[in-house]
């Protein structure tokens, strides 16, 4: 890693008509020495829009294909760590809840899990390509850059998925340490185990049982990011039956020990999480929820 590095991160909210969809946006602007890069990796997060003015990562999810020179870098929901060589450049990112991704991606979220595409090349994300300009547009204006943003997604929400309410329930679902099985998310969301499949290969990324896991363990992520102080034994999820089982999933997820993440150094991650939990309450996107009036929703099961 470069010795001498500087990064400056914000975060915005998004306005209450977008809070559905995106989980927050967020602008770096960091500098490495000519000729050096850094090495860092993301975690595990729902899909994600990245808009990169300067010098484009070499980015690959954890088992998958490394991507160059892409200046709109779209990702899947992720179950795996997307890694990523970086040197300066400034960069818009966009997080989009489950709605989000019924609402402005064509593709199922199930065909680009634990994927990094060319936004600007890929026919789910080619659509939003103006967005490169008018988000680096010189001068720079950040708050100014924010708006143009927000004002190309309202393009586009006129009308939400026939299916929102049953995506939002399930999202808020997920979100809560009391629902451990697919039978609560049954009973929580008021539809069937095959309706609740077919949402979440539509809008999740993954089969609910699978979803469950990876909310358990960035719970737990979450807890030590915050206060190291506790140690991992100290930051284990409440779900889990023993340290063996956290470690088991670690491995399925991160691709490696907890031991060696944390002894790893994240020079972009760490500074991202902890100005992403000061502006917007939640040092990990997976753990973000939808603004919405649907947290009791019980809904008919129409689809069977």
């Amino acid at each position: 890693m470069p010795q001498s590095f500087k990064t400056d991160v914000r975060f915005w909210p998004p306005p209450p008509d977008l809070a559905r969809y995106i989980a927050g946006v967020s602008l770096i602007e960091f500098e490495t020495p000519p000729g050096e890069k850094i090495y860092d990796a993301v975690l595990p997060e729902w899909g994600t829009l990245r808009f990169f003015h300067g010098n484009a990562p070499e980015t690959w999810v954890e088992g998958g294909e490394h991507l160059s020179d892409v200046n709109f870098l779209a990702t899947g929901p992720s179950g795996r760590c997307m890694h990523f060589r970086q040197s300066t450049t400034r960069v818009w990112s966009a997080s989009l809840l489950p709605l989000g991704w019924a609402q402005f991606v064509s593709t199922p979220a199930v065909e680009l899990a634990n994927c990094a595409v060319d936004g600007a090349t890929h026919p789910a994300f080619a659509y939003l390509t103006p967005l490169l300009a008018d988000l680096h547009r010189a001068p720079h204006d950040p708050d100014a850059e924010f708006g143009r943003f927000c004002a190309h997604l309202r393009r586009y929400c006129s009308k939400p998925p026939a299916d929102h309410l049953r995506i939002e329930a399930l999202n808020l679902a997920l979100l809560d340490p009391e629902v451990t099985t697919v039978g609560h998310l049954v009973e929580r969301v008021g539809a069937s185990t095959r309706t609740i499949e077919r949402t979440a290969d539509r809008a999740f990324g993954f089969a609910p049982k699978l979803l469950l896991r990876r909310q358990r363990l960035m719970r737990s992520l979450a807890q030590f990011i915050m206060d190291p102080s506790l140690k991992w034994i100290g930051s284990i999820d409440s779900q889990y039956n023993d340290q063996a089982q956290f470690i088991r999933d670690f491995r399925f997820f991160i691709g490696m020990t907890p031991r060696k993440y944390a002894a790893m150094p994240h020079p972009l991650v760490m500074p991202y999480i902890r100005a992403r939990a000061q502006a917007l309450a939640a040092p990990v996107q997976t753990l973000s929820a939808p603004q919405t009036g649907t947290q009791a929703l019980h809904l008919p099961d129409k689809a069977g």
